[in-house]
């Protein structure tokens, strides 16, 4: 009896940690290969982690990526993502893209790859607006 309550108890945790923080979608739907670029930034409020952003090079393109986490998600229903690529001495991001409630989103590809760029996240709620972008890769 103790070995099989061991086990559901692992198995309890490991399902737990299944659901939990961040997942790893990344699936590009318009690049069937992309490689992240630097580092992830979290997009927080506070102690509150909200999404990821990333920059991924894939497909001759450059790509931003936000990716909203499960336990930001699960109190806020109503928000707008952005991701773009933000190119060194640009005012705005390339290849911007937006999206109401969804829980990943991929910037449109920019032909950047000979550029210096930082991936661009950002969400839009009723109660929080800020973005974050990656590292610059040159």
């Amino acid at each position: 009896m103790q070995k099989k309550i061991g086990a559901v108890v692992l198995a309890a945790a490991a399902l737990a940690l299944t659901f939990t923080g961040q997942a790893q979608a990344e699936t590009n739907p318009n690049c069937s290969s992309v490689t992240q670029m630097g580092a992830t930034k979290y997009l927080k409020n506070g102690n509150t982690t909200m999404a990821s952003v990333k920059q991924f090079k894939g497909c001759g393109k450059n790509w931003g990526y936000v990716y909203v986490w499960d336990s930001w998600r699960a109190n806020h229903r109503t928000y707008r993502l952005y991701a773009g690529v933000q190119v060194r001495g640009a005012e705005f991001p390339s290849g911007y893209n937006s999206v109401e409630n969804k829980q990943e989103l991929w910037s449109y590809g920019t032909d950047t790859l000979d550029k210096c760029t930082k991936g661009y996240g950002s969400i839009v709620a009723s109660s929080y607006s800020d973005g974050v972008e990656t590292e610059e890769r040159c």
